[in-house]
């Protein structure tokens, strides 16, 4: 990974981490906005790439407060309807 370009990442400890903190796998997201995002940067949701089978939410609002994260099925699943109209009304 090209560290000189990791400052939008956050890095989460694996759940399996113990108590030696030396031993840890680190998995890093980085979050981008919604391409629909007005150009006040603040009501967006963002998304997060890099950690496989899960695709994790969050409002930019509030970006330290918790997430939503959907297996990466189910978002495209959410995507595909989307794109056919399924939630016009």
């Amino acid at each position: 990974m090209n560290t000189d370009n990791a400052s939008g990442i956050r890095w989460t400890k694996s759940s399996y981490c113990g108590g030696n903190e030396g031993e840890c796998v680190e998995v890093g997201a980085r979050w981008a906005k919604s391409s629909h995002c007005g150009g006040n940067g603040g009501e967006c949701v963002e998304i997060a790439h890099g950690i496989p089978g899960l695709i994790p939410i969050r409002d930019s609002k509030t970006p330290h407060h918790p997430i939503l994260a959907f297996p990466a099925t189910s978002w495209s699943g959410f995507l595909s309807a989307l794109h056919r109209g399924e939630f016009d009304q």
